[in-house]
């Protein structure tokens, strides 16, 4: 089975998670049809991402698809099987190098202590009986008789192992040939289908077009129109009433389309692994730190739009001026977070810029212990050629990604927290001094429904 070595470039991430967002904020303000086609181009983005499992035929709704999975499946189960046999091979290969190791030692220590066998025991022989001279004597037959012994069968035990264990070793070696091929076979099948399907695609499509019913809207999509309508929450853009909200609104929207990164980027972390056999070292720490940053850059917008997780039995029977009233006594504590939170990333931004170990200018003015100008005299070519100054905090695996730029979009978390804080605060100073409005009860809202109708 073929092995893949792709590792993301980090540009390539950084300019994925612009870049992506940008483009989906574009489509999604597209005009929609009236009618409902299949897309060509859809269909073959789906065919490049997961051909494999025939999901470019089940869009298309044509049930040849059901072939692929299988096939796919094959691969799965070969994968798992050629896993558990090279497990196998591993630790049988592993007894038999130790009793090699055992015979290749115990060889030589028997044939030596065999060849000093007759003059010790000639010493023996020669030493005055009682004395000193032949209990030494003695004493060193005996050892080199255990030596002799016990070497002996240290070494019917290897050799016993090597043999018992070299037809299951072999047995366990064809076994995991065996499942490799099956998964190669299955891979280039796969394979096959999907280049077959390439060149078929505008066939599908314009058929799966043709098979299509007149009806503009299907009683799904009208369902899903319905409950929608339905829906009693505001939309987003009613929200905004200031340019900080508009603002929230934006970067909320932009972050929220990284959870669809997220989807391809597990998705190729599930191939690569079972379907490959190569995990990658990039997935799990890019998604955790994209999913940092968007916890970070939406949280303005979760609090102009109320979905903040809260419990509010108290908070919620209450008239809008004391709502105001309490969001204006609590704002202390949110503004205490949000000025750490902005505080403590500026400092966190300022020292991931330059990671030094022998100067610290940029740290040392980001706490206000040194000021600009002191920062400036202070500069000098060793800020680029000493060794002990890195510029840029990187990641401590092996992918190395540079991790400056998910410092400041802390900074940029905060201050959208502050800054939606300050809206917030302003709009609960209207609430106060506009009152609350009169309860005309049901007669004066029936009154202006019949005025307005």
């Amino acid at each position: 089975m073929p092995s893949l070595n792709f590792s993301l470039p980090h540009w390539l991430y950084w300019v994925g998670l612009i870049v992506f967002p940008a483009v989906a904020m574009v489509m999604s303000r597209r005009a929609r049809r009236q009618t409902r086609r299949y897309s060509l181009p859809l269909a073959y983005m789906i065919l490049v991402t997961g051909g494999i499992l025939g999901l470019h035929r089940f869009y298309l709704k044509n049930v040849w698809g059901l072939l692929f999975l299988p096939v796919f499946f094959a691969i799965l189960i070969a994968n798992g099987q050629g896993q558990d046999a090279r497990t196998t091979v591993s630790e049988l290969a592993n007894k038999v190098r130790i009793a090699e190791r055992t015979v290749a030692r115990e060889e030589p220590r028997i044939e030596e202590a065999r060849a000093d066998l007759e003059a010790l025991r000639a010493s023996v022989a020669e030493a005055e009986q009682g004395s000193v001279a032949a209990r030494l004597a003695e004493r060193r037959l005996e050892r080199a008789q255990r030596t002799i012994d016990g070497g002996e069968e240290r070494l019917a035990e290897a050799r016993a192992v090597t043999e018992a264990q070299a037809e299951a070793l072999s047995a366990a070696r064809g076994d995991r040939l065996f499942w490799a091929d099956v998964s190669k076979v299955a891979f280039w099948l796969l394979l096959a289908g999907v280049a077959l399907d390439a060149l078929l695609l505008p066939i599908l499509v314009r058929r799966a077009n043709a098979a299509l019913t007149d009806d503009p809207v299907s009683e799904a999509e009208r369902r899903l129109r319905d409950a929608e309508a339905a829906e009693s929450r505001k939309a987003d853009h009613e929200y905004a009433e200031n340019w900080i909200d508009r603002l929230s609104l934006f970067c909320g929207e932009f972050a929220a389309y990284w959870a669809v990164i997220a989807v391809f980027a597990y998705y190729y972390e599930v191939i690569a692994r079972y379907v490959f056999n190569s995990p990658t070292n990039w997935v799990h720490e890019s998604m955790y730190l994209m999913f940092g940053m968007q916890y970070l850059i939406a949280g303005a917008y979760a609090m102009l739009t109320e979905t903040h997780v809260r419990v509010d039995i108290f908070y919620a029977p209450l008239s809008r001026r004391r709502k105001a009233w309490v969001d204006l006594l609590t704002s202390v504590f949110f503004f205490i977070f949000a000025g750490t939170l902005l505080v403590t990333s500026w400092t966190f931004a300022m020292d991931a810029l330059a990671v030094p170990t022998g100067n610290a200018l940029v740290s040392e003015w980001a706490r206000g212990q040194i000021g600009l100008a002191e920062v400036w005299s202070g500069w000098g070519l060793n800020q680029w050629s000493d060794p002990n100054i890195r510029w840029g905090e990187i990641s401590f695996n092996e992918w190395e990604v540079p991790l400056w730029p998910m410092k400041w979009v802390m900074v940029l978390g905060g201050l959208l927290l502050v800054l939606q804080g300050i809206s917030k605060f302003a709009k609960d100073i209207r609430a106060i001094m506009a009152g609350d409005p009169p309860d005309r009860g049901p007669r004066g809202a029936a009154a202006e429904m019949r005025e307005t109708a």
